[in-house]
C-alpha cells in the first residue's frame, strides 16, 4: 500500500492518537481518535478554543500534526507530500462562513471557477454547473452578480461552488453563521438533501438548536480533546 494512498474501502476520516501543538505552545488537540465513515452527516460543536479549526485544518492539510495518524478520502495526510495536497482538496468541497465568492465574477463563473481549476471542458462545466445552481434553487441567478444577492444567496452559490465537482466529502465551515435563522435551516436542509445522496457532511456550527433539530451525529470538542460522540443532537 502506498504512504500517501488507503484503500478506497476505508473510512472518510480517520484519526489515530492525534495531537497537535503550535509553535506558540498552545495544545490545540490532545490524542484525537475519531473515525467518519462515508455517507455520514457529523456536526462538529465545541466552544472558542476547543480545537474544532485545527481539527477541520488538518483534514485539509493547512496544518500538520505533530504525532498520529490522519487518512482522509484515501490520502496518508501525515506522508503526503505538498505537491499532493491540491489532489486531496479536489476530493472535496469547502463552504466558508463568509461565502469567499469573487465580488466581479457572476455566479454561474463563481461556481464555474472550481472546475476551471480541475482543468474541466467549457462542456463539461456549463453542464455541471447548472446542475449545481438547480440543486441549490438559484438556477435563474446564474447571471446575477454576488452583491446582487441576499446573505442566503450567496451562501447557495458557496454551496454550489462546494458541489460542482460532485466531492465524496463537503466540509461546512459555519455555513450559517452569516446568515438569518430561517436561512440557516434552509442551508442545513440543502446539506442534509445533498448527503441523502451519499456525500458524507461535515459541518461546524455554534448554532445548538439546529443541532438538536436536525438530529446527526454529534462530536463535541473541549480543550483539544473529544468529549462527546453522539448519534444524535442530545450531546449538548
Amino acid at each position: 500500500m502506498s504512504d500517501a494512498i488507503m484503500n478506497a474501502s476505508s473510512p472518510v476520516i480517520e484519526f489515530t492518537g492525534v495531537s497537535k501543538t503550535y509553535m506558540s505552545g498552545t495544545h490545540a488537540l490532545n490524542d484525537v481518535n475519531i473515525t467518519i465513515n462515508s455517507g455520514e452527516f457529523v456536526f462538529i460543536v465545541g466552544s472558542s478554543g476547543a480545537g474544532k479549526s485545527t481539527f477541520m485544518k488538518l483534514i485539509m492539510r493547512e496544518e500538520k500534526a505533530n504525532t498520529g495518524s490522519i487518512y482522509v478520502n484515501g490520502f496518508n495526510l501525515m506522508n503526503l507530500p505538498r505537491k499532493n495536497v491540491p489532489m486531496l482538496r479536489r476530493t472535496m468541497g469547502i463552504v466558508f462562513q463568509d461565502f469567499r465568492l469573487i465580488p466581479n465574477m457572476n455566479v454561474f463563473d463563481n461556481v464555474a471557477f472550481a472546475m476551471h481549476v480541475v482543468g474541466a471542458s467549457g462542456r463539461i462545466i456549463r453542464r455541471e454547473v447548472s446542475k449545481a445552481l438547480s440543486k441549490v434553487g438559484l438556477g435563474d441567478k446564474a447571471r446575477s452578480m454576488p452583491n446582487q444577492l441576499s446573505g442566503g444567496e450567496q451562501q447557495r452559490v458557496g454551496l454550489a461552488r462546494a458541489l460542482v465537482n460532485s466531492p465524496s466529502l463537503i466540509i461546512a465551515d459555519e455555513p450559517t453563521g452569516n446568515v438569518d435563522p430561517n436561512m440557516s435551516y434552509e442551508i442545513v436542509n440543502l446539506l442534509t438533501e445533498i448527503n441523502k445522496r451519499g456525500t458524507t457532511i461535515l459541518m461546524v456550527t455554534h448554532d445548538h438548536n439546529l443541532v438538536r433539530d436536525f438530529n446527526h451525529r454529534v462530536i463535541m470538542l473541549d480543550g483539544g480533546k473529544i468529549v462527546a460522540d453522539t448519534a444524535g443532537g442530545d450531546a449538548l
